[in-house]
């Protein structure tokens, strides 16, 4: 649960679900456009265990590759927007675990997730991104790194 609010936060609430058998092929009722099926296949040739959601403006693919569970995200003409995934805490980069360890102090890492945006798309993104799940005993914040290694707050998680 706390992944796919988190995910939400990260990219855009999606509405509808469908699903794919396992072999990357949507059934028949999943309103996933040929294109989005066509790339999500080039793109991610390994994937398995596929579940689409589909709203007005995205098409999302959560999938397994490589032992890891990915996300994909795409616009309504096929172009590949986002790429999200859980990583460890140990993939927070130096310079912002220390500015997590020095400006939330009582905090632990509960989650991180990194977005490697298509800055051909979308050239303000950031080519990479981490959002990282903060937890106290009273609190949950969301926070971003920022490409230079600064955290900036981002949302408090109720």
């Amino acid at each position: 649960m706390k992944k796919l609010f988190i995910t939400a936060a990260i990219a855009t609430l999606f509405s509808a679900s469908v699903f794919a058998d396992g072999t990357k092929k949507a059934k028949t009722e999943v309103n996933v456009s040929y294109s989005v099926l066509n790339q999500f296949n080039a793109d991610f040739a390994d994937a398995t265990n596929v579940v689409w959601t589909v709203n007005g403006s995205f098409q999302k693919a959560e999938f397994i590759a490589d032992n890891v569970k990915k996300t994909a995200f795409y616009n309504l003409s096929g172009e590949f927007v986002a790429l999200t995934q859980d990583v460890d805490a140990k993939a927070i980069p130096a310079k912002a675990a220390k500015e997590i360890a020095e400006n939330y102090k009582g905090y632990s890492v509960n989650e991180v997730i990194v977005i490697q945006n298509n800055t051909e798309l979308n050239p303000d993104a950031d080519e990479t991104a981490y959002f990282v799940d903060l937890k106290s005993t009273t609190k949950e914040v969301l926070v971003k790194i920022t490409p230079e290694a600064h955290i900036a707050f981002y949302k408090e998680v109720k």
